[in-house]
């Protein structure tokens, strides 16, 4: 029951990363459409459901647990689930329990967060302009975002910034949003926008911003040193020798990083997704629901998804289309 997880080409998988909703109090361009629907109640996993599968998951030995949404921190009742899973901090069976968040909430529960032994928080945040962040999050409030930032570090949370980097949009801004985390000792990483949902009239090639194209630009400003480091997700990161930051490039079009990827992506309805860009994915809802004095067959369940994890993705821009495009908004998946 205990063995760890490892797929068909001998990567351990030791990060999950769960989806608690798939609402957000957001709408952004890259993630979702502005009408979305969403799924009713009663296709989400309960709280005490999550608890469940995450903590069957820890037991086969994934040690870094993220929450991610939709926003997570709109789910009602969401601080109960933190809580529960300080237990597995406690232990020492979870090495770190973390989110992923828009940054709107962060106002109202960044001290709770940090007694519940969340340390670092990731905000997602693309922009420091007022009018471009209403416009790419259509309903965003950036002086919200900005205040759940400073509660955050007053509450002792390491914060990191993502961006994701659009063409036409925030390139202007790659030395400004730089030179703000440095003045707050926070890091940042950027993302490749990746051709997840339909969005209308969203043209996904003219968003693509390469970032072999943004570190050459830091490079012209900065003394860029490639570091080893990794946060146990797909960022490689670089530090700028003159302000000290670290700065991250996710870049699953210009460099394909799924050859050390050791992660998996549970969505709030109970399926799991072995990689965030095919379609594959495995019902783990069922077997929870069904047996719900045991275990055994979640595991089963569970080790054979993973038996199933593809070497990797088929994103790809090159030939000007958007190949390896998923159907699915990214919202559903969690990031």
């Amino acid at each position: 029951m205990s063995e760890p997880l490892i797929d068909p080409f001998q990567r351990a998988v030791t990060y999950l990363r769960v989806s608690v909703t798939d609402r957000c109090d957001f709408r952004c361009v890259y993630c979702m459409s502005e009408n979305m629907s969403f799924l009713p109640k009663k296709e989400l996993l309960t709280l005490e459901e999550l608890d469940r599968m995450c903590t069957a998951f820890i037991g086969l030995g994934v040690r870094k647990l993220r929450i991610t949404g939709g926003e997570p921190l709109v789910r009602r009742g969401i601080m109960t689930f933190f809580d529960s899973m300080t237990r597995h901090l406690d232990s020492g069976a979870l090495d770190e329990l973390t989110l992923t968040t828009n940054g709107s909430q962060l106002g109202r529960f960044a001290e709770d967060l940090a007694r519940a032994g969340v340390r670092r928080v990731n905000v997602s945040l693309d922009t420091l302009d007022e009018e471009k962040f209403a416009r790419v999050t259509r309903w965003g409030r950036l002086k919200q975002v900005l205040g759940g930032i400073d509660a955050a570090q007053k509450a002792g949370l390491r914060i990191k910034i993502n961006a994701v980097a659009l063409k036409g949009f925030n390139e202007d801004e790659l030395f400004t949003m730089t030179e703000w985390c440095a003045s707050r000792d926070m890091d940042m990483t950027w993302i490749e926008v990746m051709p997840m949902g339909d969005m209308g009239d969203t043209d996904r090639i003219g968003q693509y911003w390469a970032l072999t194209d943004a570190r050459a630009q830091l490079a012209k400003r900065y003394t860029l040193t490639d570091l080893a480091e990794r946060s146990g997700g797909p960022a490689r990161y670089v530090r700028l020798e003159e302000s000290g930051q670290k700065v991250g490039f996710i870049t699953p079009l210009s460099h394909n990083f799924c050859e050390s990827c050791n992660r998996v992506r549970l969505t709030c309805t109970g399926e799991l997704y072995m990689c965030l860009g095919q379609e594959d994915m495995a019902d783990l809802r069922a077997p929870l629901r069904d047996h719900p004095d045991s275990d055994e067959a979640l595991v089963a369940a569970i080790r054979k998804a993973i038996s199933l994890k593809p070497k990797g993705h088929d994103f790809d821009y090159s030939r000007q289309d958007v190949s390896g495009q998923m159907s699915r908004h990214m919202s559903h998946t969690g990031g």
